[in-house]
């Protein structure tokens, strides 16, 4: 799966690398679990929907 990322202030998405994105939810969610939280993005963004984790998005890459 290829994920997208795009903070808030940004226009455009992104194509994001796994550690990039563990860093990105890392530094979002402070000391909550950073792989639990991939996990879930994962599974929300498989159907096509954006999720918002502090001021970042995620998607699926169409």
């Amino acid at each position: 799966m290829k994920i997208e990322t795009k903070y808030n202030y940004e226009k455009t998405w992104s194509l994001t690398s796994e550690a990039d994105l563990l860093k990105i939810i890392a530094e979002e969610v402070g000391d909550a679990d950073p792989q639990g939280t991939l996990k879930y993005i994962k599974e929300v963004i498989k159907s096509g929907k954006e999720i918002s984790v502090g001021s970042c998005k995620f998607r699926e890459k169409k």
